[in-house]
């Protein structure tokens, strides 16, 4: 498939906001992050522009972005609309939880309720969103098991990676953030390896031979090419990536996404302040570009079954 960078960013930037927006909310509860007004106001206040710099940036791919709200009204069959759905349904619980925080300044209550149900509805968009590859069954390497999983863990810790970084720059440093976080991107690390090890050993039930329903007779081969030239099928799902380039760029997001930050999580929590500061924000940086490296793996990697009828012998 084709990896489109309005939709690599809407998954890896609305993905971080809604994991540091559920993490807050959880940990105003469990009292495990800062009362402090401001800090509420900048924490809250990146979440949300991370979640709606994503929200719109994945309309730029549609090709009459001013019609995406008529995706809203199909919320019964289609994970695309319910994640439409859930993501603006998650702004009035995160509305109430930064205007009781970071302007009355409390955290208690019913503003404490509205950052836990906000949290449901951030992991619930997350899952939607996840949903959306998980249930399209033409494409193997994503219709499995391990997309949702991964997408979940994945939004956990850099939203994980972010709330430890502020902590830090807040001078509240927490032990129990920083062991979160690097739990996180250990869950988030394994998660991917699965996925990986899924896609390299496991193959499509999809061939020429089912593709055609010609099996019976025998082995399907193409005899001439639908088209002469490219047309928007092979533009967009016969994108083809070489397998020496994957496992480079696999390498770059395991390391750069996840076992480096990791490592800089680790040390923070050792660290004194300024130090612990630096450490966890380049750790937090890193993994968000490790993520975009492994968002633009996870759409190249991927093949329709489309082109089983332009010559492809698997999906």
């Amino acid at each position: 498939m084709h990896p489109a960078f309005s939709v690599i960013f809407f998954t890896v930037a609305s993905g971080a906001g809604y994991g540091l927006f559920a993490l807050l909310g959880l940990g105003n509860a469990l009292g495990l992050v800062p009362a402090d007004r401001v800090f509420g106001l900048c924490s809250l206040g990146l979440a949300t522009v991370l979640i709606t710099a994503g929200l719109l940036s994945s309309t730029a791919h549609l090709g009459h972005p001013e019609r995406a709200w008529r995706a809203l009204s199909q919320w019964r069959t289609s994970w695309l609309s319910r994640e439409g759905v859930a993501a603006l349904a998650t702004y009035v619980p995160l509305g109430a939880f930064g205007i009781g925080w970071a302007i009355f300044g409390n955290v208690d209550g019913p503003v404490a309720i509205a950052g836990l149900l906000g949290a449901a509805l951030a992991f619930a968009t997350v899952y939607a969103t996840a949903m959306i590859y998980r249930s399209l069954k033409p494409i193997h390497q994503w219709h499995n098991r391990f997309v949702v999983p991964g997408y979940l863990a994945m939004a956990l810790a850099s939203g994980a990676a972010l709330l430890n970084a502020f902590v830090q720059i807040w001078g509240r440093p927490q032990l129990a953030v920083g062991v979160v976080c690097a739990v996180a991107i250990v869950v988030a690390m394994f998660a991917k390896q699965r996925y990986w090890h899924f896609i390299d050993t496991t193959k499509s039930a999809s061939t020429p031979e089912t593709a055609t329903g010609l099996g019976g007779i025998g082995k399907v081969r193409l005899f001439e090419a639908p088209h002469t030239e490219e047309n928007y099928l092979l533009k967009e799902m016969g994108y083809k990536i070489a397998r020496k380039h994957a496992a480079k760029l696999r390498a770059i997001a395991l390391n750069a996404g996840f076992r480096i930050p990791l490592a800089l999580t680790l040390l923070a929590t050792a660290l004194p302040g300024p130090l612990a500061i630096v450490a966890s924000s380049v750790a937090a940086i890193l993994l968000l570009a490790g993520l975009a490296v492994e968002r633009w793996l996870f759409f190249a990697e991927a093949k329709h079954s489309v082109m089983l009828y332009y010559g492809a012998q698997t999906a």
